[in-house]
């Protein structure tokens, strides 16, 4: 039980993160690209562009957030979240590889790009184990 309030935590966490920082894109995507360090170095501001990606932020937020609360959602919303997060942080990587950004910008982009993927993806994991256990004992139809 410890382990799964920890989870179910660790996904308020990561679901309250995910939505504020899209709100802040919605709301002051100005401020927001001068203030996220590195955003300045990946292209020239783009407010329309900001503000899609703002609302992919609210989207896997409110994800995480629901999974939270709806288990037997929870594979679905959590897996659907950290595909995108995944592919944002793997995105990222590519920048790097092409030469588009320095090295320095793995470790600068890890505690917002690449963190968020891997807990995500942890999350999915053990929601599907959770899920997997669950029906097995008959739990789940």
């Amino acid at each position: 039980m410890r382990a799964r309030s920890l989870v179910l935590g660790l996904a308020a966490a990561l679901g309250f993160g995910t939505v504020a920082n899209g709100a802040f894109m919605l709301v002051d995507p100005t401020n927001w690209y001068f203030a996220v360090p590195g955003v300045t170095t990946t292209g020239p501001f783009n407010q329309h562009f900001l503000r899609d990606i703002g609302l992919i932020f609210l989207l896997v937020g409110a994800a995480m957030l629901a999974g939270a609360l709806v288990p037997a959602q929870r594979v679905a919303l959590w897996g659907m979240a950290s595909w995108w997060l995944t592919g944002h942080a793997l995105f990222h990587f590519w920048e790097v590889s092409a030469g588009i950004c320095g090295p320095d910008a793995i470790a600068r982009d890890f505690p917002a790009v690449t963190l968020p993927a891997l807990i995500s993806v942890a999350l999915a994991v053990w929601a599907w184990r959770v899920a997997r256990t669950d029906r097995a004992q008959g739990a789940l139809p």
